[in-house]
């Protein structure tokens, strides 16, 4: 599992992020944890997560040792998948108030999706190299991406339907690049995704660019064409934050690993 999270955390650089290290448990034995502090790393990283998701954590470097155990317990268990599904079932209650507000104009309803950890899962990939991932080999996760096999995540495919039948447009906005658009599309039609309006991957102009920069930039040609952004989803607040953002803004859980 800590390999997993080492993995998590060093796909951030695929996208043209700095890279994101995440420190390593410690294999002493003599290093013995008492109920007590069991407890006390439980509520500590508890805390911990919550500041992640908040933003309030800011850029982070690494997930702390002492919430290794933890992480993996909540992206492994029921939580992860309540907390995405309350996300969703959040997302389509302001959706079809907005909906009805915004047809009051002539701008076309837009939603924008992130893909890689909002759309798509790439958990297949993460277990199958656990070995040769302690450095990110952007090469094999090339191939993985090619393979276009990548698993909807469940709670984001009910709210993408939802969407589609509202009468959005749906914007997908990925750091994956250009040379991967056939792969990706391939990859969304085989998870379940269909029907959206526009699919957009970085450019050779876009490499480098953070995060941030990068997808507001998109967002403000989407407006320049007559989208009105109503939602935006995505797992980290790079997705999310910028100029201009969406009325209503959807943070996916991931407390694995930060992209600027």
């Amino acid at each position: 599992m800590l390999r997993r999270l080492l993995a998590l955390a060093l796909l951030a650089t695929a996208s043209g992020a700095r890279p994101v290290l995440l420190r390593t448990a410690t294999d002493d034995a003599s290093a013995a944890v008492s109920s007590g502090a069991a407890q006390s790393d439980a509520l500590f990283c508890d805390s911990w997560m919550l500041s992640v998701e908040t933003g309030n954590a800011g850029p982070w470097i690494s997930v702390p040792t002492r919430c290794l155990d933890s992480v993996h317990s909540y992206m492994e268990g029921d939580r992860y998948a309540s907390d995405s599904d309350v996300v969703a079932l959040d997302s389509i209650a302001f959706a079809a108030q907005a909906l009805a507000t915004a047809q009051e104009g002539n701008a076309k309803p837009a939603w924008v999706f992130d893909i890689d950890e909002t759309l798509l899962c790439n958990d297949p990939y993460y277990a199958a190299n656990l070995s040769r991932l302690q450095n990110f080999n952007e090469t094999s996760f090339d191939e993985w991406v090619d393979e276009a096999k990548a698993p909807a995540l469940s709670s984001s495919l009910k709210l993408y339907n939802e969407l589609l039948d509202l009468g959005f447009h749906i914007i997908l906005l990925t750091g994956r690049s250009e040379f991967q658009r056939n792969a990706t599309e391939v990859n969304l039609k085989f998870a379940g995704y269909h029907s959206w309006e526009k699919l957009i991957l970085r450019q050779t102009s876009d490499i480098g660019k953070p995060a941030v920069q990068y997808k507001s930039e998109r967002r403000a040609a989407m407006e320049a064409e007559g989208f009105k952004i109503l939602g935006n989803s995505g797992d980290q607040w790079s997705d999310l934050l910028g100029s201009p953002m969406a009325t209503r803004s959807f943070k996916l859980p991931n407390p694995m690993y930060f992209i600027s």
